[in-house]
């Protein structure tokens, strides 16, 4: 006579049984559509893993790095891949690049990590979409509007750069990078909270600022001594302070409050006191990054570029004596900046070959078809905008810094190192005032070269690995 534990087991090898064959028929299923979809070559990498690692590998900020090089020879300009833990397809093709920005919340969607939010906060303009979005970008555009950088901005400018220029000492190697950083935050701390280059807590705001970007790009691993638990703690201490300042100013009358981005959102009523924390920190963030950077990449292009240099300083010993000639106004105005065409060269150049921001995350919200290939829905999807400024199919010789490619150039239309689209960066106009009088007092008071060699390389984030060493001279003594 059969037991129970005889009877049973038949009966749960044949559940088993149906069980597989279900789970093959449904994988089967999901797979016919995917047979249907001509999907883009590529590979998916490791399980879980993907090819993540492979791509975030450091590399020269003035090349597209192996893996992207490597993926291209292979699979062409549009390829698969699993990015970021997510199956995604990746577009170098210039066309494609411009039709994902373009079509920002139709058929695409901003689709950043979560770590992303998790340290920028959920607020940032970076990872909203929708209304939320319009409107804290409506804020940002606000304060960063051409009216503003023309009649408030431009002198605030031009006396933190030379605050920064005059501090620097002949023959004493320091670190360009360093002092373009500190020349970017000084500035937006002072637009956004009034707070003065001198003052013990901007110094403060700045180091924790400092640890806080180094979390932005770390592997999000919230345990002790982690470099992103330590960036949340600077976040903790930055809000902190900020909340500190609203609480003081609620205690005084509205007339006392300093004229700057955080009073004005405070009088407006229009964000809670969390959002308003998240679009201080955002505009820190949108502000310093890349405007400091650019500039350092700037000071190192010229270095190594006699040429150049050399047609920047006429430009500004032109519009200097436009200056002399004015008499008592000796500072900077809009239509001296105006004039700063070939400053303009300089940046774009600067720009296309250094590469600041370098890719942008983005999700298909529906099927999209694309010369023959399909992006499914749910998946993310990459422009990369380094591999196209570096693509020689765009660009003659993309690998040589040449400013005067821009006095006629084509392509022009594929040159995206703000993004672009609806969610175009806001910041876009005021880095490039930033960079250009910057320049102009550079090259007006000194000629410069780098104490030691160095290279811009991809961390992700593009920095100097020893933070640029140079030496300057006093034009003034030449």
């Amino acid at each position: 006579m059969a037991t129970v534990e005889q009877t049973q087991a038949p009966i749960f090898m044949i559940f088993s049984a149906v069980l597989a064959l279900i789970f093959v028929l449904v994988k089967i299923g999901r797979s016919i559509p995917n047979r249907r979809m001509k999907l883009p070559p590529g590979t998916m990498g490791w399980p879980f893993l993907g090819e993540t690692v492979s791509y975030l590998k450091p590399h020269l900020a003035t090349s597209p790095g192996t893996f992207m090089e490597e993926h291209i020879s292979r699979y062409g300009k549009v390829f698969k891949s699993h990015l970021f833990g997510h199956p995604t397809i990746v577009s170098v093709d210039p066309e494609l690049n411009k039709f994902i920005l373009q079509n920002e919340d139709r058929l695409f969607q901003c689709s950043y990590p979560s770590s992303i939010g998790g340290i920028l906060g959920k607020w940032s303009m970076l990872v909203l979409v929708g209304d939320m979005h319009k409107d804290m970008r409506a804020i940002a555009l606000n304060f960063m509007s051409n009216s503003k950088l023309k009649n408030s901005l431009l002198q605030d400018i031009e006396t933190h750069a030379l605050l920064t220029l005059n501090s620097w000492k002949e023959n004493q190697a320091f670190s360009a990078q360093a002092e373009a950083k500190k020349y970017t935050f000084n500035l937006m701390a002072k637009q956004i909270m009034s707070c003065n280059p001198e003052d013990l807590e901007t110094e403060y705001l700045m180091k924790e600022y400092f640890s806080f970007m180094k979390g932005v790009v770390s592997a999000p691993v919230n345990f002790p001594g982690t470099t992103y638990r330590k960036a949340l703690k600077s976040r903790a201490a930055i809000l902190q302070a900020v909340k500190n300042t609203m609480d003081e100013r609620r205690k005084q009358p509205v007339m006392s409050w300093n004229p700057d981005l955080l009073s004005t959102v405070m009088e407006e009523g229009s964000l809670n006191t969390e959002q308003i924390l998240d679009l201080v920190l955002n505009l820190l963030f949108a502000g310093h990054e890349t405007s400091s950077i650019a500039l350092a990449l700037a000071i190192y292009f010229l270095a190594q570029s006699p040429e150049s240099e050399k047609q920047l300083r006429w430009e500004h010993l032109d519009i200097r004596r436009t200056i002399e000639q004015r008499g008592t106004d000796s500072n900077l105005n809009w239509d001296d900046y105006k004039r700063m065409e070939f400053t303009q060269h300089v940046i774009n150049e600067t720009l296309r070959l250094g590469n600041v921001v370098r890719f942008v995350h983005r999700k298909a919200l529906l099927n999209v078809q694309f010369k023959g290939y399909n992006i499914p829905a749910g998946w993310k999807v990459l422009p990369i905008f380094d591999a196209v400024h570096l693509d020689p199919d765009v660009y003659d010789n993309p690998l040589v810094f040449n400013p005067w490619r821009w006095q006629k150039i084509e392509g022009s239309t594929y040159f995206t190192p703000f993004g672009g689209g609806p969610r175009l960066c806001t910041g876009l106009e005021l880095a490039k005032l930033e960079i250009a009088v910057f320049l102009h007092h550079l090259v007006l008071s000194y000629r410069w070269e780098l104490a030691e060699p160095d290279l811009p390389l991809v961390f992700p984030f593009v920095e100097f690995e020893k933070g640029l060493p140079v030496r300057v001279q006093s034009i003034r003594q030449n």
